[in-house]
């Protein structure tokens, strides 16, 4: 499901899938970080997308005809880390018909929060109209 994708280049590795939630590991190295070392904002907001996405698209898996795209992502970034593994967990806020709400919080190796994100995903059926 990821080959050829964000998630194999920057090596996001699903963990844990539970019962209510996702777990996934990111490297800090030098495809995540930013110039000063640290990082990159956007790796953490790319990260809480493909562990949001992927949830949603594990719970329309059994639709043949449905999709999901993320049409909202943001968040705070409040720790900065310069290596090792950032570990995103994802839980839902929201499941609905036509959209999905998600939140990640990210944290470093010693288990501090560095990133908390929000997603939003929408459900499309294959005839194009919201809803699953």
């Amino acid at each position: 499901m990821t080959r050829g994708s964000a998630s194999e280049f920057l090596d996001l590795r699903v963990e844990v899938i539970g019962p209510d939630f996702l777990i996934a590991t990111m490297p800090v190295n030098e495809r995540t970080r930013q110039p000063l070392g640290l990082l990159h904002g956007g790796m953490s907001i790319v990260m809480a997308e493909e562990l949001g996405s992927t949830a949603s698209m594990m719970l329309v898996a059994h639709q043949s005809d449905t999709r999901v795209v993320g049409v909202d992502v943001g968040g705070s970034h409040l720790r900065s880390v310069r290596d090792g593994r950032v570990t995103g967990v994802c839980r839902a806020l929201r499941i609905g018909r036509s959209m999905h709400f998600w939140t990640i919080d990210i944290s470093d190796e010693d288990g501090r929060l560095c990133c908390s994100a929000r997603l939003t995903v929408r459900v499309i059926r294959g005839d194009g109209t919201s809803g699953g």
